[in-house]
């Protein structure tokens, strides 16, 4: 005699499903507690070391390099480490129950950056039992307004202050991408701007038309800024890397654009080949990856050896820094050598801010070969950098010879640009 299973009701599925989703959220959750416990550690740890460093302008270098973090992140890091020690202990108790986070943390710590001591801790009073359950956005928020009725005069100042410090970022972007904004423009002014290139972006929007009015105004910002003050376009330096092949279209390796990074080799292709581009020959052994001859007419010696260097280099050879090579100062690593090869391989691009760790008590940089360089923390910590090669090794090959004129080869590179002197 067969027994008929017992079929499963579609509300005992329901009731199943329920119960996942509610098992799902409660681990979430459990586990987004004991983050923020353990950032409150780490921010402790952070107060700690910038203490025993004196806070030291390096301790945010330092950190960046242990952490593998950027060093505008160590930087933030070590000031909210200082402001949850000192001036916010309420929020430093919320992150301990593992109610805050430390990213919402962090925004309390910046906007109240300008606060006395005494007026953080008011503040921080009032924030307490606020908080729980606010997002970034609404913790920001509270905040902000809290401070500025903390000390109103303070914040007329704040204000004033952050609008002299105002700036134009350029921010790259995976895809051959990248923003321009601008940090602390008046608001009156950037609205006004906003508007206006809206209505010219409006006035452009036909039935034949195919682009969008968000392109659009993304368009008419740009065209604006390009224009010159003579009417017509300018042209600007750029400077990109690409492999010969891809050049040739024989592969589609990504082209490098200095100061942004890779790019897809078809767009890599549409600047080289554009009518002001200018191509310029390096020679790369195809074992390594690594320049050995950049093609040059007639520069002096010095001047050819710097712009080998920061062609090799790319960017600032302090590891975990992207500024551009061309913002850099070069300086040995080492002894200064004489002759121009030798010299190369033992000089590096450092930007402003990382050559002033040259000058930090514990601090060192000493230069290898090819380049290479290692820096050692004043704690015995050591981080090598070595440039990065153009391309992957090619299996086979046969080494390059920088003393060989030769003819282009596979480890040639082409460089193009948006002016008729460009040279990369």
């Amino acid at each position: 005699m067969e027994v008929a299973e017992n079929p499963v009701s579609p509300v005992d599925e329901t009731e199943q499903a329920c119960g996942e989703v509610k098992e799902a959220l409660r681990v979430m959750c459990e586990a987004r507690a004991q983050i923020a416990r353990l950032e409150a550690v780490v921010f402790r740890a952070q107060a700690r070391l910038n203490e025993a460093r004196g806070r030291s302008r390096a301790v945010a270098t330092e950190i960046a390099l242990a952490l593998a973090v950027t060093e505008n992140h160590a930087r933030s890091m070590v000031a909210t480490a200082e402001a949850l020690t000192n001036r916010l202990p309420r929020t430093l108790e919320l992150m301990d129950q593992g109610l805050m986070d430390g990213y919402r943390a962090a925004r309390i710590s910046a906007t109240t950056s300008w606060l006395s001591v005494s007026d953080a801790r008011a503040v921080d009073e009032i924030l307490a039992g606020r908080l729980v359950g606010k997002n970034a956005y609404q913790v920001r928020r509270l905040a902000y307004y809290e401070a500025n009725k903390a000390d109103p005069d303070g914040a007329a100042r704040r204000m004033s202050q952050r609008r002299e410090r105002r700036r134009l970022i350029l921010t790259h972007h995976d895809d051959g991408l990248a923003s321009l904004s601008i940090a602390g423009g008046p608001v009156e002014k950037v609205t006004a701007a906003y508007a206006q290139i809206d209505r010219v972006a409006r006035a452009l929007l036909s039935s034949e038309e195919p682009r969008t009015l968000e392109q659009l105004r993304a368009d008419v910002a740009l065209d604006s800024a390009l224009a010159s003050p003579e009417g017509g376009a300018v042209r600007a330096e750029v400077f990109l890397y690409m492999d010969m092949n891809t050049y040739l279209g024989l592969n589609n390796d990504p082209g490098e654009l200095r100061g942004h990074g890779h790019i897809p080799a078809a767009l890599a292709r549409y600047i080289a080949t554009g009518p002001d581009s200018v191509l310029r020959r390096m020679i790369t052994d195809p074992l390594t990856g690594q320049i050995v001859e950049l093609g040059r007419t007639s520069y002096e010696t010095s001047a050819a050896v710097e712009d080998f260097i920061r062609v090799r280099d790319r960017e600032c050879r302090k590891p975990g820094c992207c500024r551009p090579a061309k913002t850099c100062r070069l300086g040995h690593g080492s002894e200064p050598a004489t002759d121009g090869l030798s010299a190369a391989a033992t000089t590096v691009g450092l930007c402003p801010s990382d050559r002033r760790l040259k000058n930090e008590p514990g601090w060192s940089f000493s230069a290898g070969p090819a380049g290479s360089m290692t820096i050692s923390t004043p704690a015995g910590d050591s981080y090598s950098s070595d440039p990065e090669p153009f391309h992957s090794p090619r299996i086979g090959a046969v080494p390059a010879d920088p003393t060989s004129a030769g003819d282009a080869e596979s480890g040639d590179r082409a460089t193009g640009g948006d002016d008729s002197e460009t040279a990369a």
